[in-house]
């Protein structure tokens, strides 16, 4: 439960209908293969499960209700030696009514009752013959021996020892509904939804059954756990197929699917919850729970690491599915382009300058230039290609950048820039020989110099080429390369960058372009800011200096996205990157995230224009409103602490 993980389970027994005995001892097994087997502190099951869902006019008969009672005792009872939050469901009678309930339990102790408000009385579902519904406001009822226990909606289930634990209840229907209870019970401070269901298995029901479990978490910004009944049932009429889902804010972890094993297991962050409800100023949440009318019960969970069986995406920024990457690469693309475009149209520009090296980023900046020259229908000799060798181009470099800029049908236009610097370092007195933090930014300097001049002469932009990744690591020259009139790639990680760059060399449909494009790609990221080996091969890699953009690329998405803390990036590195990657690289490296995210602020704070492209972005007026001064004490102080 560190870190905010709990692992939740939804799981469908096996039924004989109206057989409770056998029922209980099902579902005393499935509480013990999800607590044993699996670790978990909060188990769903089925709606009526004790007594099967199918038992039609049965449901008058006490024998029946008196059965679903003694069985109840049982579970309660029996089950107490879990450490769990349990969610059962059953007939409950209550002052001459009868009810269609979840039932809470935790240690032995029935925490709650919940009945259905929903009642189905349509197409196949006549529910209404037999079962009342829920009334909103708690009451105490006495069940199953117990005494005063709470029966009603508006009922939430918290937890002493993980205070953002919070569970409430919704059965079945209520889902399918307008405006279903799950919304007041997160607007009261619920963050995971457990749905106790027996819903039938009709042709595409399911994929519409889950659309509705995994938007429902995205619109509540919740945990959203869904148990449904199985084939156990009376098939008399209908089949079911225990379809057990779990979904965290609008992504599906787990799924039981239909006719499968009847499990859904796995482990929901609740501190990435609580973090999203923050972050979003139109979440609405009560103070507190009690102020929105709600009955909470408390119960206790032991508190130790959970263990992960979730996936957690080694690269988030870049989806795995080949499919799904071309699609995101399109869409990235185009809202590069399009937002280039409408500068281009809104400043009367129809000239575009961008400093070409052969490397990744500016030969990404120039195929978004050439595109968005097209949507603007500008002619791409308007597009100044400016390659500006120095002290540390290589020819494999340059080669690509004018070959790039051939086949893009731009004006390619080259001016060296070693005379220059040196000129430089003669005027403030510098070394050549030495050949440090002066020596290489005086070269980006010089040529943030040429192409400003230029785009003036010819009345153009300049085009930014620096990604995200780069910004959120201060790797840029203050005055240099990290200045520009539009940015198109500010909000473009470097993972992404390589796929957006294959992604164009796959579908260009031009020869020359792809296969310029391919070498660029295997290519070592460089600065080439210091001179060539004896070889002519690049000197200086840029993942050998701040370390692999791979592993940054996590840490920005885990600390800005979803707002973890150190301890939590650090572990959830080790868990997605650590077949590649050991600890001691992994910590190394996360130090330097922090350390350079932090100093580096202060270039962050004058960023030029750039569209944002994704969820992660680190522009002063969106994204990321941070000081220019700010301490990374705290972050380090936790990171030392491992």
């Amino acid at each position: 439960m560190q870190d905010g993980f709990v692992s939740v389970a939804a799981m469908t027994p096996e039924v004989r209908v109206a057989d409770v005995a056998f029922n209980v001892e099902s579902i005393l097994g499935r509480i013990d293969d999800a607590c044993t087997e699996h670790g978990a502190k909060v188990v769903i099951l089925p709606e009526l499960c004790v007594t099967g869902y199918t038992c039609e006019d049965l449901f008058w008969q006490d024998t029946l209700l008196d059965a679903a009672e003694a069985g109840l005792a049982e579970i309660a009872s029996r089950s107490a030696r879990y450490d769990a939050l349990v969610l059962l469901g059953m007939p409950v009678r209550v002052n001459s009514k009868l009810y269609n309930c979840a039932v809470a339990i935790s240690s032995g102790t029935i925490l709650g009752v919940v009945p259905k408000r929903n009642i189905p009385t349509y197409n196949e579902f006549y529910e209404g013959r037999h079962f009342t519904a829920g009334t909103t406001d708690a009451a105490m009822i006495d069940i199953a021996g117990q005494v005063d226990v709470p029966f009603g909606m508006r009922q939430l289930f918290a937890c002493d020892d993980l205070p953002s634990l919070v569970v409430a209840v919704e059965i079945c229907e209520d889902l399918w509904v307008p405006n279903p209870p799950s919304i007041a019970h997160a607007q009261a401070g619920a963050t995971l939804v457990c749905n106790l269901s027996a819903s039938n298995a009709i042709v595409g029901k399911a994929d519409y059954r889950r659309s509705l479990v995994v938007g429902q978490s995205a619109r509540l910004v919740c945990a959203y756990a869904y148990a449904s009944a199985g084939w156990g049932e009376s098939t008399q009429d209908l089949v079911f197929a225990g379809h057990d889902m779990v979904a965290e804010n609008g992504r599906l972890l787990a799924e039981g699917r239909p006719f499968g094993d009847g499990a859904a297991v796995t482990e929901i962050d609740l501190q990435l919850i609580s973090a999203e409800r923050r972050r979003m100023s139109t979440y609405r949440c009560a103070p507190a729970p009690e102020t929105a009318g709600y009955d909470v019960t408390r119960f206790s969970l032991d508190v130790h690491e959970t263990r992960l069986t979730r996936y957690v995406d080694p690269h988030p920024f870049v989806p795995g599915d080949s499919a799904r990457r071309a699609e995101r690469c399109e869409d990235v693309f185009s809202i590069q382009a399009y937002g280039l475009a409408k500068r281009l149209v809104h400043t009367h520009s129809s000239h575009a300058v961008v400093g070409v090296s052969g490397g990744l980023d500016s030969t990404l900046a120039l195929l978004v230039t050439a595109r968005a020259f097209d949507i603007a229908n500008l002619d791409r000799t308007g597009i100044i290609a400016v390659t500006m060798p120095g002290f540390g181009t290589t020819d494999r470099t340059h080669d690509n950048a004018t070959t790039l800029s051939d086949a893009l049908g731009v004006d390619l236009r080259e001016v060296n820039i070693s005379d220059a610097v040196l000129q430089h370092f003669t005027d403030i007195g510098h070394d050549e020989s030495v050949r440090d933090v002066t020596y290489e930014n005086s070269q980006a300097r010089e040529r943030t110099q040429i192409l400003m001049d230029i785009a003036n002469q010819e009345g153009g932009l300049v085009i930014g080429t620096g990604d995200l990744s780069e910004l959120a690591l201060g790797w840029a020259t203050y005055n240099g390369d990290h200045m520009s009139m539009y940015g198109v790639n500010a909000s473009v990680p470097k993972t992404l960058v390589r796929h957006l760059v294959r992604y164009v060399a796959d579908t260009c449909g031009n020869d020359d372009e792809s296969a310029v494009l391919y070498d660029v790609l295997d290519t070592p990221v460089s600065p080439e800011l210091l001179p060539a080996t004896g070889e002519g091969k690049i000197s200086q890699k840029t993942e050998d200096l701040v370390g692999p953009y791979e592993l940054h690329d996590f840490f920005l998405y885990e600390a800005l996205r979803h707002g973890s803390s150190p301890r939590k990036v650090y572990r959830l590195a080790r868990y997605a990157l650590g077949e590649k990657y050991d600890d001691t690289t992994i910590l190394k490296w996360l130090k330097v995230f922090y350390r350079r995210f932090f100093a580096q602020q202060f270039k962050r704070s004058c960023l030029p224009d750039g569209p944002k492209v994704g969820s992660v972005a680190v522009s002063p007026r969106g994204d990321l409103r941070m000081p220019s001064d700010a301490s990374a004490a705290p972050w380090l102080k936790e990171l030392e602490q491992l």
